[in-house]
Order: C-alpha cells, then structure tokens, then sequence
C-alpha cells in the first residue's frame, strides 16, 4: 500500500536553479539533491525517497492478479496473527490487507493507519458495508501514526515504507506504539533484485532496511523469503 508523505512544500523551499542542497541536516539526517526521476530529491541515509502513489492507484492495490503476483494470503500466514492480536496496518491504502486480517483478529482490532482523504473514505465504507466491528480507521500525519503508546502487538508496512516523507519520526512513532514483544513487518520489494518488475526507487535492500530501522532503536529478527518479489522482514524492538 501506498502511504502520502509528499510535501510540495518543503521541495520548494529547498530548490534553487542549480538543483537541490546537497547539505545534511545534521539533526535529522536528510539531505536535498537531484535523483530519481521517480523520488522526491530528498535522501535518508543515502536512500532517495519516493514519491507516493496516491489516491487514484486505488484499482491497482484492489487488482485481481494481486494475490497470484504477491501471494498476500502467505504474508498472512508469515504474521501468525491471533485472535486477541491489536494490529497496525500503516499505509492501509483501500484496506486489501486490513479487511483479511480483522476476522483473524476477531477478538482484537485492526487499525487501519492512511493520510489521504480518499484511502480514509475508502476505508470507512467499506468497513461499513463488511460491518468490520474491529477495525478503526486512523488519520495519521507525515510524521505520526497516531496511535498511543504500548497499543499494537503487531504493525505491518506493505511497500510504504520507503515513501515516508519523514522515517526518523515516522519511526519514533511506530516504536512508541509498540508493545514490548511486538512485531513490525516490514515487506517491501526486493532492492537486490534487478527481476522484480518494480522501479527502483520503489525498493529496498534488506542492508538499508537494516540500516535505517536499527537507527530507529528495532533489530532484524528474521527476513522470511518464501513471497515471489517482496522481502518479508521482522523487526522487533532493541
């Protein structure tokens, strides 16, 4: 799923006609130069940002082929969700994942975490329609999820991750949320395969996952390689 975290904003305030500064905020880490055609000229940990799909890609994540392409009933199974289990999906987009996981999770909840209008009308309605008693539908921010403190035992990121305007908060905010023993997984396109039918911009190696989430105080657990083009990994707290 694909989550907004582009501010027109802030790529115009560090444009100038020679390109981006290529400068480090040495607080923040990001710095602002020319890249991908395909990513927003700003760069966390020597990896360029994304841009986002947005609101009208909406067929695309409801595509019948999906399943077939990404085998997301395997992810499931990969999460090993419980009936008591109180789960995050950040990014839930149109919710193909949220309204899978909520009979899983019959006696818990799915909070189903977007920051785009359309995604969040999307969501209620079809929340509506199902009568998804145990999904509750999140506003987030560009640097938040918006969800308290110790209140997920599991967060899962399909493909988003690597769109996050802001990943150092948006990070800080998902270790917050997490319990102790929970679980983030991370699934994102495999980097390290020139195959998988994605562009570049739009993938991840598990050495820059790596790198980033151990920043963000999360170790790899284990990357669990059995999805056709994605990396299935499990980060848990330091």
């Amino acid at each position: 799923m694909k989550y907004v975290f582009y501010s027109i904003v802030l790529i115009l305030v560090f444009a100038n006609s020679t390109g981006y500064s290529q400068g480090e905020n040495a607080e923040t880490g990001y710095t602002f130069r020319s890249g991908d055609p395909n990513g927003i000229g700003k760069w966390y940990m020597g990896r360029e940002i994304a841009y986002v799909m947005g609101y009208q890609g909406i067929n695309w994540l409801e595509r019948p082929e999906r399943e077939k392409e990404e085998q997301t009933s395997l992810l499931l199974e990969n999460m090993d969700i419980k009936p008591d289990d109180r789960i995050a999906d950040i990014g839930a987009g149109s919710g193909y994942h949220v309204f899978k996981m909520a009979p899983m999770a019959k006696n818990g909840i799915v909070y189903a975490v977007d920051i785009q209008d359309g995604m969040l009308t999307a969501l209620r309605a079809r929340k509506k329609k199902e009568q998804a008693i145990n999904v509750e539908v999140i506003k987030g921010s560009e640097q938040s999820i918006k969800l308290a403190e110790n209140s997920v035992d599991k967060v899962l990121m399909v493909d988003v991750y690597h769109e996050f305007s802001y990943p150092r908060e948006m990070m800080a905010s998902v270790v917050k949320a997490l319990r102790d023993k929970g679980k983030l997984f991370l699934i994102e396109y495999r980097g390290e395969d020139r195959t998988v039918p994605i562009k570049k911009v739009h993938k991840m190696t598990v050495k820059q996952a790596v790198k980033e989430l151990e920043a963000a105080g999360m170790k790899l657990e284990k990357n669990i390689n059995n999805l056709p083009w994605q990396h299935c990994m499990i980060f848990i707290k330091k």
